[in-house]
């Protein structure tokens, strides 16, 4: 088994104030094996002019891999013309996935009030039809801070109801530990359904009021239990990147290649730990 120290990749919400060719160097020279990427990450070249094909010829250039891109938030509680338009842009979110020679998407609950998890089950699978079609898998992140799927048990359900052999979910150490399901409280779910993981530590305290949590920290700096988290992931023999998603704007002030380099280094002496 390939060891989780040679799986790392930075997800670019991390140096979210540094432009995407200047967040790529960052994160090659400190270390990193890969980047997860946004579909933000390409809508920003877009609006500086640049072509699809340009952004992709970037990420080329800079040699490393990519372990996963996000698609646009909000197709899982979408309707109408709307959803219509998300389904457009995951397919070209796929597209480009597979220019990449990355074989996963992902999405999260996003900025669409919510319904029910049958109906957002029913949108997940339409998004795994088109990921199938791509042949790349499509994964689901829970938020502790949506209002209906912010819990575990609440993605599992999602995905039982979609019931595609494309779709899965994306764990996060944050929104585990937010949701009281931090070290091995993930235990009872399939591994075969863990498509992907990001992680970032949580500081004490209660959470802050955002729908999307920017107070995370590296890991060893917080309250997540990162011997048991790792140690049932190597039980579980998860095969995926480890992606470090921790957007803070504490570290946005830093120098973007020191704050990927404390962070890497950080992981791989928790890893070693464990591996």
């Amino acid at each position: 088994m390939t060891k989780m120290q040679n799986r790392l990749a930075l997800h670019t919400w991390t140096l979210d104030t540094t432009p995407l060719a200047d967040a790529l160097r960052a994160a090659s020279n400190a270390g990193w094996d890969a980047v997860e990427l946004r579909r933000l990450d390409f809508t920003r070249c877009f609006d500086k002019g640049m072509t699809n094909a340009q952004v992709l010829e970037l990420v080329r250039r800079n040699g490393l891999k990519v372990a996963c891109i996000g698609t646009e938030y909000g197709l899982i509680f979408a309707q109408g013309t709307e959803k219509e338009r998300l389904l457009r842009v995951l397919d070209e979110t796929c597209a480009n996935a597979v220019a990449l020679g990355c074989d996963l998407i992902m999405t999260a609950p996003g900025q669409n009030p919510p319904t029910t998890l049958r109906e957002a089950a029913a949108n997940f699978r339409e998004g795994g039809e088109i990921a199938k079609a791509h042949g790349l898998r499509f994964a689901l992140e829970f938020n502790s801070a949506h209002n209906l799927i912010n819990r575990l048990d609440a993605g599992a359900e999602v995905v039982k109801l979609a019931d595609h052999p494309n779709c899965g979910l994306l764990l996060d150490a944050y929104h585990l530990e937010r949701s009281g399901n931090g070290g091995r409280g993930f235990e009872s779910y399939p591994p075969e359904k863990i498509f992907a993981f990001q992680y970032s530590d949580v500081p004490s305290g209660p959470p802050a009021a955002a729908k999307r949590p920017t107070d995370r920290l590296p890991p060893g700096k917080g309250m997540v239990r990162w011997k048991e988290v790792f140690q049932l992931l190597l039980k579980k023999n998860y095969q995926g990147y480890l992606s470090y998603e921790a957007p803070n704007p504490d570290y946005w002030s830093r120098p973007p290649e020191e704050v990927a380099r404390d962070a890497v280094v950080a992981t791989r002496k928790l890893l070693a730990q464990v591996e």
